[in-house]
């Protein structure tokens, strides 16, 4: 199985919207991409410096799914919105063994 692990740190401008916001749009993912076995969203509750806003945990069964993902119509809007409202992102992407 391939994990798939984004955060996110929003803009300050109207974060909580667009954290909620965005939460929603990535759980609806699932019913656009058949690829996409399983997804979880979390807003984060931490303040420390280092911290991000927001984090993304998918699973896909295949690398090839994940890259079929990546362009997806559907996840490429989403893509398209984030870029909007955030000021950093960083990924990881793991074979589960």
């Amino acid at each position: 199985m391939i994990v798939h692990i984004v955060m996110f740190k929003f803009k300050e401008e109207d974060k909580q919207s667009n954290l909620v916001k965005v939460r929603a749009i990535l759980e609806q993912l699932p019913k656009k991409i058949d690829e996409l076995i399983s997804i979880e969203v979390g807003i984060n509750f931490d303040m420390a410096d280092r911290a991000m806003d927001l984090s993304l945990y998918s699973t896909f069964k295949t690398k090839e799914d994940l890259a079929s993902y990546a362009v997806h119509p559907a996840h490429v809007k989403v893509v398209d919105f984030i870029k909007t409202v955030v000021t950093e992102s960083k990924v990881v992407d793991y074979i589960q063994p």
